[in-house]
């Protein structure tokens, strides 16, 4: 049986206090020397919704690792429980690696847009995501639970709008990753009504969906982005279509200080290989931008 929305509520009200200590305690203890700190996905790490992906992430050199809030697949799709939570919040004080965000990706399952669970789902992982002292939630809209008609998207806006008083409450950034422009998610924003609802912008997403890039980072500006995500899948970065150059100029431009995510893949007997290769060209763009 699922947990149900009280207990998460009640996980997230009973977290709160220790995780406000938490975060200020995490902002000194986790700083990093980039214009931008540089995380990794949990389940690109194939890790996902298991606290073990703090070890690996920080043999990697990640700065942080963005966890996932349901584990298995399907409708076997479950929350994570208060264990995990407990589990996450460990292994980050141990390996001294912060979480960057959450990935609410029961969404993948009971999609926003469509299923009655949705909300729902939303709502739980709020408390989660407050639980483990982290102010962004990614909302994923992929698959079958794209966003692709405009009534999809008011329908979500709506949804949010009511959903977001909540997430605001609970210090909570809901951001929007998904296959739409940049200006359709800005018309999701700004129906949701709230400065809790903001734009997950993944370069590599938008690059396969036809969107130019750098001009929808620079049109949504800083206080638009909650998080990026950056990858050019399969390619290694670097060797795509994607010119990063001028994403992380962009970014600086703009004022970008927050979580950038690589989603990389990576060959399963070449795991921690591809990653490093990843990481390590995007820490030489920053240094190089640093350097100008």
């Amino acid at each position: 049986m699922l947990p149900s929305r009280r207990t998460f509520l009640a996980l997230g009200a009973g977290a709160l206090a220790s995780t406000h200590i938490a975060r200020s305690a995490a902002a000194r203890t986790f700083a990093a020397p980039s214009a931008f700190k540089v995380g990794v996905t949990d389940w690109n790490l194939r890790k996902e919704a298991n606290p073990e992906s703090f070890a690996l992430g920080k043999r990697l050199g990640f700065d942080g690792v963005q966890v996932s809030l349901a584990s298995g697949r399907g409708a076997a799709r479950t929350p994570i429980t208060t264990e995990a939570v407990q589990r996450y919040l460990t292994e980050s004080r141990q390996h001294a690696l912060p979480i960057t965000s959450t990935c609410l990706n029961i969404l993948h399952t009971n999609y926003l847009k469509s299923d009655p669970l949705g909300p729902q789902r939303v709502a739980e992982g709020i408390a989660l995501t407050r639980a483990l002292g982290v102010e962004v939630m990614l909302l994923p809209f992929f698959g079958d639970g794209a966003l692709k008609t405009t009534a999809e998207m008011d329908r979500v806006g709506d949804l949010l709008r009511e959903l977001a008083p909540e997430a605001s409450k609970a210090g909570v950034v809901l951001g929007l990753e998904d296959t739409i422009s940049a200006r359709d998610n800005v018309r999701i924003m700004e129906r949701s009504q709230s400065p809790a609802v903001l734009t997950y912008y993944d370069v590599g997403n938008s690059t396969v969906n036809g969107h130019a890039v750098i001009e929808e980072l620079r049109w949504l500006g800083r206080d638009r982005i909650c998080e990026v995500h950056l990858k050019d899948n399969p390619h290694f970065m670097g060797e795509g279509t994607i010119d990063f150059p001028g994403v992380v100029a962009a970014l600086s431009d703009i004022g970008f200080q927050r979580w950038a995510v690589l989603e990389t893949s990576a060959r399963a007997d070449s795991l921690e290989d591809d990653l490093r290769r990843n990481l390590t060209f995007t820490r030489g763009l920053l240094a190089a931008r640093a350097s100008r």
